[in-house]
Parts: structure tokens; C-alpha cells; sequence
């Protein structure tokens, strides 16, 4: 009985305690309502459309109508001799990008934290900053046109000096290139304000002290700069590692030809023309599936990696 009394108690004093939690954060609560009903509606109860993976779907019986069939989507697509293809393609073109885009945003923010000029600086970093409000439509028309084989820039400059004209979007060997490249031109200058933020936040004494001990300009970026943007580096590396296999679909669809096909047909893009062109949602949810399980392997693999070795993790 008196084990009754002491749990009922403590529910009472629980509930008047987030009463009154409730009342004096009231705003906080209103805050954080917004991100958390958006991450409900467009994140969790989609996921309830997973289980289209595991059915032979007919749109007419539904999602519960529809007969289960286990594996079958997953061992088709296994046995798809177009499987290992799509699985390179999309690895290596997300590691080359990674390789691109990880380090140019920090070297971009630890120079401009170096540059005394104002009116320079924020020029550097309007220009910089500016492309990444370009559509990706747009994007992808800047490339057509500059490196068109008749029209474009690049090969007038190439002829110019004696280069015979090339087809650079007909060329799957420079799909990779043109992709990373473009994508480091037009985001580098976002992802670069991220440590700028985080180098704005080092303690100013720190550079004093290495001023009094005559410290030049490189010793006080390895010793003062770089470790005190590792913690944010650590995370944005890790979030970047755990999508390493869900690299952007517009842009390389819209890149897309018969001819580079070879390089450019990715998991996203062949999701999208399975389930959407050939109304195949079973087999292409079980491929989205496939390919989610592997991010969130190697997410949790970099995770406890990162925290071993630099103390910075997600969790």
C-alpha cells in the first residue's frame, strides 16, 4: 500500500513539475513546436511507406492491402547485374566530392580570418557566398552553355590556343569532375561561414599570448585555428560520411545523357526512374531502403571513430 502511495505521489509531483516547467518556458515550448511538428509530418510518419518495400504494392488495395512478399524487392536487386555499377558510381562520386568539399570551406574561412582588409573580405565573401542561391536548373544550364562544343567559353579558349574542341558533357570520364567542381564553386562559400562562426568563437586571448611568444601567422593557425574548429569539422565530417551514399539526384539528372550514362547513373537516379517512370514503388522503395541502411552503417561506423580519436561525436 505504501509503495502505491509513494509511485502516485511521485506521478503527482512529476506532473506539477512540468506544469510548472511548462509555464515558465512557455516561449522555448512554442519555439521548438514548429521544427519538431515539421520533422513529425515530413519525417516520421512517411516512414510508415517503407513497408511498400516488403509488398508487391497496388495502389488501388493500399499500402495494408497489398500482399507482403518478404525480400523479394531486395534479392532482385542484389541479383541485378546493374547492382555494383550504381553502387560505384554513387561511392565514388560522393568520396571525390567529399574529398573536394570538406577541406576548401575550411581553407577559405581560415584566409579570410587572416585578411585585415574589411571592405576586401566582404567582398571575397559575397562573391564566394552568392552562388549558392543559383538554382540548380540554372546551374546546370551555365554548364551546358559554357562548355557547349560551338558555343561555349571554354572551348572558344581551348581553340584559341590550339586544343581541339571537346564535348565535355558527352565525356563520362569528366562527369565526375564537372560534378564536384561545380558543386565546390557553389557551395564552398556557404559551408565556409560555418567556421568562420566557429573561429569567431575562439577565445582572443589565446592569439594574444601567441603574439607575446612572436607566433607567425601558420604557427597560429595550427596551433590555435585548427584545433579550435576541429569539434565543428568532426561533425559536419560526419554527417557528410553518413550521407555519403545519397549524393544529390536533381543536378546529376538534369546532367544526365545516353552517352555518360556509365558514370552518371547513381542510386538516386535509378530509384527515381524505377519508381516513378516505371511505377515500380515496391523495388525502388527497396533500393531507397538499401541504400539508407548503408548511410546509417557508416554514420554510426564514423560516429564512434571520430569520437575515439578527436572526443567529438554526435553522441
Amino acid at each position: 500500500m505504501n509503495t502505491k502511495v509513494t509511485v502516485s505521489r511521485e506521478k503527482n509531483g512529476l506532473r506539477r513539475n512540468l506544469v510548472k516547467s511548462a509555464k515558465r518556458h512557455w516561449q522555448f515550448y512554442i519555439l521548438i513546436s514548429v521544427p519538431v511538428l515539421y520533422f513529425i509530418i515530413f519525417k516520421y510518419i512517411p516512414m510508415f511507406g517503407v513497408l511498400i518495400a516488403f509488398k508487391d504494392y497496388n495502389v488501388i488495395k493500399g499500402v495494408l492491402g497489398s500482399p507482403w512478399v518478404g525480400t523479394k524487392h531486395f534479392n532482385l536487386f542484389i541479383e541485378n547485374p546493374q547492382v555494383w555499377t550504381l553502387i560505384k558510381n554513387t561511392f565514388l562520386l560522393s568520396l571525390y566530392q567529399l574529398a573536394v568539399s570538406f577541406p576548401l570551406p575550411i581553407i577559405l574561412a581560415l584566409a579570410l580570418s587572416e585578411v585585415r582588409h574589411g571592405m576586401f573580405k566582404k567582398t571575397v565573401q559575397m562573391v564566394t557566398y552568392a552562388p549558392y542561391f543559383i538554382s540548380t536548373v540554372i546551374i546546370v544550364s551555365m554548364l551546358i552553355m559554357l562548355l557547349s562544343p560551338r558555343l561555349g567559353v571554354v572551348n572558344h579558349i581551348l581553340g584559341a590556343i590550339g586544343i581541339p574542341t571537346i564535348n565535355f558533357m558527352s565525356e563520362p570520364s569528366m562527369f565526375r569532375s564537372i560534378y564536384v567542381w561545380s558543386e565546390a564553386w557553389q557551395n564552398t562559400g556557404y559551408a565556409a561561414v560555418i567556421y568562420l562562426a566557429a573561429l569567431a568563437g575562439i577565445d582572443p586571448s589565446l592569439y594574444e599570448a601567441a603574439r607575446v611568444d612572436g607566433a607567425s601567422r601558420l604557427q597560429k593557425i595550427i596551433n590555435i585555428d585548427l584545433p579550435g574548429i576541429l569539434p565543428t569539422a568532426s561533425i559536419i565530417l560526419i554527417l557528410s560520411v553518413g550521407s555519403i551514399m545519397s549524393v544529390g539526384f536533381e543536378k546529376i539528372y538534369l546532367m544526365q545523357n545516353p552517352i555518360n550514362l556509365s558514370q552518371s547513373e547513381v542510386l538516386a537516379t535509378y530509384v527515381y526512374k524505377m519508381g516513378l517512370l516505371n511505377a515500380n514503388f515496391s523495388f525502388a522503395t527497396a533500393v531507397g531502403l538499401f541504400n539508407s541502411v548503408i548511410n546509417l552503417v557508416l554514420l554510426v561506423a564514423v560516429n564512434k571513430l571520430s569520437k575515439r580519436v578527436t572526443g567529438s561525436a554526435l553522441w
